[in-house]
């Protein structure tokens, strides 16, 4: 017997009451909402283990989980194989990112239906959802993920394990200089110089199976994993908005070039867009080196 439509359908992972409150706090304001991915085949140990072997070495990132907040440089690895360290990453001391996952078919259709569900809540705010890119991280007991910030909205699912994700206010140049913002844009790392007195400043968010935490475009940010191994899905995308604030970023470092003092872009609602459209004309000459 066929069952009704909307009995047929699978459940939303975004329910109701999740989406309400993203469509409140986005794209500005960080939170924690519910999911319900819960158990999926793909995200098993062995499954990113076999993931892991058919991506590019450049979508493979892993090193020792026992890392302090702030790093410098290239963190050490363990001498381990990203197979062996993922299906063994509850004593492995180690954390691994396997970055756009959506370069496997299968990862990919998991993806887009993920952010398929929050569509009309993300493009209401920062039109046309563009670039989704996917990344599962998978950490040893109390590993680390340095200080750091990101160009893209980003939504991270926990689905094994616990983790706590401290974050700073996007766009406060106590955190992340503006010139530290000029130079990732233009092709500089992300990790952040750390100091201890930052953490006042700091919001903890401690997240569970079947929780998540959304990120603001370029929110500094750090992750304490939790006393067990832990995996965890970060659906991303980019908007209008945030590549405007990038290239306002990439016009403020050709003016402080020719010793000027430029004023930093200005966060949403905020459009950034005269600077953003010569930055881009300068661009199309190549004028932007």
């Amino acid at each position: 017997m066929d069952l009704p439509a909307d009995e047929a359908r699978p459940a939303p992972v975004f329910g109701e009451e999740a989406r309400a409150a993203f469509a409140r706090s986005y794209p500005e304001e960080p939170h924690v909402l519910a999911h319900g991915l819960g158990q999926n085949a793909l995200l098993t140990l062995d499954a990113l283990a076999a993931l892991a072997a058919r991506l590019p070495e450049r979508s493979i990132e892993y090193n020792r989980g026992d890392l302090p907040i702030g790093v410098d440089g290239k963190p050490e690895g363990t001498g381990l194989a990203i197979e062996d360290t993922i299906r063994h990453i509850a004593r492995s001391n180690s954390w691994a990112v396997l970055k756009n996952i959506e370069q496997a078919p299968e990862y990919a259709d998991l993806l887009m239906a993920l952010l398929d569900e929050i569509r009309p809540e993300i493009e209401a705010r920062t039109g046309a959802m563009l670039r989704p890119q996917g990344f599962v991280f998978i950490s040893s007991p109390d590993a680390v993920t340095p200080y750091h910030f990101d160009p893209e909205h980003n939504i991270l699912l926990q689905l094994v394990g616990r983790k706590t994700m401290t974050q700073f206010p996007a766009g406060d140049d106590r955190y992340a200089p503006d010139t530290i913002h000029e130079s990732y844009h233009a092709g500089g790392a992300r990790e952040l110089t750390w100091r201890d007195e930052l953490l006042a400043g700091g919001r903890e968010f401690a997240i569970g199976p079947g929780e998540a935490v959304y990120v603001p475009v370029m929110a500094p940010h750090f992750v304490r994993n939790g006393p067990d191994s832990s995996i965890s899905l970060s659906i991303t995308w980019r908007s209008e908005w945030s590549f405007a604030e990038a290239d306002a970023r990439g016009f403020n470092r050709l003016l402080r070039r020719i010793g000027l003092r430029p004023a930093p872009p200005g966060r949403w609602p905020a459009g950034n867009k005269g600077k953003a459209l010569a930055y881009r004309a300068l661009r199309r000459l190549g004028l932007a080196g």
